[in-house]
């Protein structure tokens, strides 16, 4: 079992850390952050896939810069000469850019005092961008004594989130500009495999058109336990790491 509080911190990181990566701003500061963050995280990593790529995130950032990225992030997701990756929920549970999944997130929100910067946020609410900053704000809430906020970032994870990042990953790793954008989907899917623990619910199969034929693993419960215990500790630690960097 999970101890929920003493990741928290590690998993505000994180969400904080992908929000940068996948929200589309024209803010000069877009990036702020983003290299403290790597160096906490590459020193913690959840498993040494993720290790590796974060540290291929920072070797891009470090060597060919920030514009470099937000011209793979234009590409990957903008370009209209190769398949743009989509980015909203509504998209993989529909087909289309604002439906169902869009007005449940605008409900959760409602439920909240967060609120949209509309006069800079110009996607939608049910974006991945969008999602991982919300996600992000409601752990900061809850970690600062609004345990109200549990049970929504609960059902934001496993009503919005779960359902499609398996299928958004895939299509970011796939993309044939993805390069840092690759290592990110790495990162991405390391850290959802943790939060599909932290939250107990379970992976969802992937739809027919984008299953990946891999073998599947077989392990035994207590292989399957003992590795969750292992993750918990990884993140507990980047915890702790976390909070020795703020006392700074």
């Amino acid at each position: 079992m999970i101890n929920k509080e003493s990741v928290n911190k590690a998993r505000s990181l994180y969400y904080g850390f992908l929000s940068k990566i996948f929200v589309f701003t024209t803010s000069l500061d877009r990036y702020k952050g983003v290299s403290e963050a790597l160096d906490v995280m590459i020193e913690n990593p959840i498993d040494e896939n993720s290790a590796e790529a974060l540290k291929e995130i920072k070797a891009f950032l470090t060597e060919k810069g920030q514009n470099a990225l937000i011209q793979e992030y234009d590409d990957v997701f903008h370009n209209p000469a190769y398949k743009v990756v989509r980015n909203t929920a509504s998209y993989y549970d529909e087909g289309v850019e604002s439906g169902h999944q869009r007005v449940a997130v605008k409900n959760f929100l409602a439920k909240t005092k967060i609120r949209r910067d509309e006069a800079n946020f110009k996607e939608n609410e049910d974006s991945v961008g969008f999602i991982f900053t919300f996600m992000h704000e409601l752990i900061e809430l809850i970690m600062h004594g609004g345990k109200e906020y549990e049970n929504i970032q609960h059902c934001l994870f496993t009503e919005v989130i779960n359902p499609f990042m398996d299928e958004f990953i895939i299509n970011v790793y796939e993309h044939p500009m993805s390069k840092a954008y690759q290592s990110i989907a790495i990162v991405l899917n390391a850290f959802m495999a943790f939060e599909r623990m932290y939250f107990e619910v379970a992976k969802p199969p992937l739809k027919e058109k984008v299953r990946v034929q891999k073998p599947v693993e077989v392990i035994s419960g207590a292989e399957a336990r003992r590795r969750a215990e292992n993750k918990a500790k990884k993140m507990a630690g980047l915890e702790a790491k976390v909070e020795r960097t703020l006392r700074k």
